[in-house]
């Protein structure tokens, strides 16, 4: 019984293994229904019990016949499925033989001619690729396929590998089919073809070659032709120039602009009116250059919207007829003449520099030069109106020796010249054998060309050369003062320092080279002086922004010296201080007071002695006076021609000099106080007319005209009558003598509200500026060229008698054109009725 049962157990295992690899189409779930139903019948339930099994062991047992027939069922059908499968395997590999030939047909049809086929399938990125592969193959063997697709960039130029690579792009992205005629870099044509087939994405590249190749380059020459007819006439359309063709004199094509010149409502208007657009001249010499098959240019005036206006008209043959266009020129030719007047402009101002300016062109050949290039260099012009070139004129100098002297010159002009090649100007000093220094700036033009500027700085640099010499002596005459001299920057320290200061103040001059600060020097200082509103004083002035003016401060130190300080402002902003010890100065000024007052008393004593001596001398100058004056009376008998003659000089001589002293005695008199007026009222026409009177010898004599203008309401005035007489007889005299010979000398006369104004003018040489202060003062005589002779008493007179008056006397003088005096007399004189008591 156990055999039998062990027995059974090695079926159910077997059949449960059969279930689980599942060779029975049966689930576990089917296995166990049955095996449950099984259990149900008493047999089983008897048979359970007497073998003493559990209920699984029963039911596996009961389903073991089931499952050895089914396992014979399925076996038989295992055994058909197999015969069945060889049969159709056989089948099969009948129709792939057949299939592969066919293939290896239409394989051997499609690569009858060199191309290579590249195909992807759906979602995979990578290409495979059959075919010639040398069509794509790069000519370096290190560099075959390419890892994205044949590397276009190896065997075509950049712009098809571009084109084919956009392409293949959309094909794959969008399925976008595509047909390419393309040049490789070898120059050979292919074809590249796109396509989506089947869910695989394929690209044809093949050569073309033959007909194929010819009827290729055809279409694409076609295909491009046609693109640029299209664009050309896209342009001329849209062009603003009036555009137009021509065939046998008829208008076959014209563009907008050429309607709106012509006034038409559109081109096609403009066609079928067969609208002109020149006039009948330029129409005529168009015709006959277009005869000539020659193309023609010209500058023609058109009328455009009923304007006038310059257009640049060009037309020529082509294939039978003949096209023009006109190109608006009229700014142009504005900016052109603009640019002439402009050149001519500057050619002008070149032509007035003090600077040598030349201008070579492009060929290195003289364009433009200006008289001060000329005289420079003592060119002649001949040679310079020439044009020569730059090499020519620097050999002609050098012939001269007017150039520096180099030791290579070939290397030195060809150094020279690269300034024809250079981008920025470039300066350089020439020494000349003649000892003068010229400053050379060679200026690339943008046309082309260089300009040359050459400056004469001979001057310049001795100048230079003596302001570094006197900055040196400034220094050293600055350290070798006996004042102490300091200079404060705006920001208080100290800029500069003479050994003076130092000591005066006792400082070290390593402390002072360190630029302390004002109030770092005043703690310094204040052992010896500490006075503080005066260091307040001092900060202030250099510290301060505004009021910045020579503050003036005396010093007295506690070791007794006295100091004499100013602050003085300098135009940097800097302050410059100076002390200076004046201690024994003011002895010496003590003493000089003294002598001060001596001399005034000498002075006096002076004008004293000529007021004695000039009246001592009046007395025997009347007497010889009169005696000339009686030997002059025919009634005293006649005299020779040569006596007449001698005692004429004698009554001249005489009477320049009584009138020498009678001014020496007025003016002694006037600086004594002991001038008394004569005031009453003064009747200004005939003073003037009394003052002319007295000068009318010297005008006959020097042929000058005397102008006088007088206010006829200008009536009288206060004042000393014949003081008034001598002041405008000897302003008068003065400007006659003054004036060169057929001259003219003006006399006014003004009245105003509280004054009468007299104004004497010449047309004389002036007087200097150096000489202005000193016309009234005593004995002071300048002829300044002219032919006046005097003792130098006439303006020193005419200023003290109208001061005397309480008036003034204004001299305005320009040198080279003449001189105004000018005597302003108060109408009212109550308040100087005593000024000379």
């Amino acid at each position: 019984m156990s055999g039998v049962i062990a027995a059974i157990r090695r079926t159910l295992l077997s059949c449960t293994s059969l279930v689980r690899n599942g060779l029975v189409g049966l689930t576990a779930s089917t296995w166990l229904a049955t095996a449950a139903s099984a259990t149900e019948q008493p047999a089983a339930g008897a048979l359970a019990n007497l073998l003493d099994l559990d209920h699984q062991e029963i039911a596996a047992l009961t389903l073991a016949p089931a499952i050895l027939g089914f396992s014979v069922l399925a076996t038989i059908l295992l055994m058909r499925t197999r015969i069945r499968a060889a049969r159709t395997e056989a089948v099969l590999r009948t129709d792939l033989h057949a299939l592969q030939v066919e293939a290896d047909r239409f394989r051997a049809l499609l690569f009858a001619e060199p191309q290579v086929l590249i195909s992807w399938a759906a979602g995979d990125s990578r290409p495979e690729i059959s075919g010639d592969t040398s069509l794509v193959m790069s000519q370096d063997p290190k560099r075959h396929l390419p890892q994205r697709i044949l590397a276009f960039g190896t065997w075509l130029p950049p712009e098809p590998a571009l084109q084919i690579d956009h392409a293949v792009d959309a094909l794959l992205d969008a399925g976008e089919g595509f047909l390419l005629n393309l040049t490789t870099s070898t120059g050979r044509a292919i074809e590249a073809m796109g396509r989506a087939i089947g869910g695989q994405a394929i690209v044809r590249i093949r050569e073309l070659s033959g007909l194929r190749r010819e009827l290729a380059e055809m279409t694409l020459r076609h295909k491009e032709l046609a693109e640029e007819t299209e664009t050309l006439r896209g342009f001329a359309a849209a062009a603003p120039w009036p555009i137009w063709t021509r065939r046998g004199g008829t208008l076959t094509f014209a563009n907008a602009a050429y309607a709106r010149a012509t006034e038409a409502s559109n081109p096609q208007d403009a066609i079928e009116r067969n609208l002109e657009l020149l006039d009948s001249d330029a129409r005529n010499n168009l015709a006959r250059s277009l005869n000539d098959n020659q193309p023609f240019a010209a500058r023609v005036p058109i009328v455009f919207s009923g304007e006038r206006r310059i257009y640049d008209v060009h037309a020529f043959n082509v294939t039978g007829a003949s096209a023009g266009m006109a190109i608006d020129a009229s700014e142009a030719a504005a900016l052109s003449a603009a640019l002439v007047r402009m050149a001519e402009a500057h050619r002008r101002t070149l032509d007035q520099l003090s600077s040598g300016v030349a201008v070579f062109d492009a060929q290195r050949r003289l364009s433009f030069y200006n008289d001060s290039y000329r005289r420079l260099w003592d060119l002649d012009r001949t040679f310079l109106d020439s044009n020569p070139d730059d090499s020519s004129v620097l050999d002609r100098l050098r012939a001269a020796r007017k150039l520096p002297e180099q030791p290579n010159f070939r290397e030195w002009k060809a150094k020279l010249h690269e300034a024809y090649r250079a981008l920025e100007p470039a300066k350089d000093v020439w020494y000349l054998p003649d000892s003068r220094a010229l400053s050379v700036v060679t200026t690339p033009n943008p046309e082309g060309g260089v300009t040359y500027l050459f400056d004469d700085v001979t001057e310049s640099l001795e100048l230079a050369r003596r302001f570094d010499g006197l900055i040196r002596v400034q220094r050293e005459t600055l350290d070798n003062l006996a004042e102490a001299v300091a200079v404060f920057g705006s920001n208080g320290r100290a800029q500069l320092f003479n050994p003076a200061f130092a000591r005066m103040w006792k400082l070290s001059d390593e402390a002072m080279q360190q630029h302390p600060h004002i109030e770092m020097v005043e703690s310094w200082c204040r052992p010896l002086f500490d006075d503080a509103p005066t260091w307040q004083t001092l900060r202030g002035a250099i510290t301060g922004i505004e009021d910045r003016v020579a503050v003036p401060l005396k010093l007295e130190r506690k070791d007794g010296s006295v100091l004499d300080c100013m602050t003085m402002p300098l135009p940097d902003g800097a302050t410059m201080l100076t002390f200076q010890d004046i201690s024994d100065a003011e002895n010496v000024e003590r003493a000089l007071r003294e002598r001060n007052e001596a001399l005034e008393a000498a002075d006096q004593m002076k004008v004293d002695f000529v007021h004695h001596v000039s009246y001592e001398l009046r007395s025997p100058l009347t007497t010889i006076i009169g005696f000339a004056h009686l030997l002059s009376d025919p009634t005293t008998g006649a005299l020779l021609p040569k006596q007449a003659e001698y005692l004429e000089y004698i009554t001249t001589s005489t009477g320049a000099l009584l009138a020498i002293i009678n001014n020496i005695l007025d003016l002694a008199t006037i600086d004594a106080g002991a001038m008394t007026l004569n005031l009453g009222p003064i009747d200004i026409r005939k003073t003037i007319e009394d003052a002319a009177e007295g000068i009318q010898d010297r005008l006959a004599r020097d042929r000058i005209a005397l102008q006088i203008d007088v206010d006829p309401a200008i009536g009288n005035f206060t004042g000393d009558e014949r003081r008034v007489v001598q002041v405008l007889y000897n302003l008068l005299a003065n400007a006659v003598g003054f004036s060169p010979q057929d001259a003219a000398i003006s006399l006014t006369a003004r009245r105003n509200e509280h004054s009468v104004v007299f104004t004497v003018t010449d047309r004389g040489p002036g007087i200097p500026p150096e000489v202005k202060d000193k016309v009234f003062d005593w004995f002071e005589s300048h002829a300044n060229g002219s032919r006046h002779r005097g003792a130098g008493l006439g303006l020193s007179l005419v200023q003290s008698f109208v001061e005397l008056h309480g008036g003034k006397v204004r001299v305005d003088s320009v040198v080279g054109r003449g001189t105004t005096v000018t005597c302003d007399f108060p109408i009212d004189q109550t308040a100087h009725r005593n000024a000379a008591e």
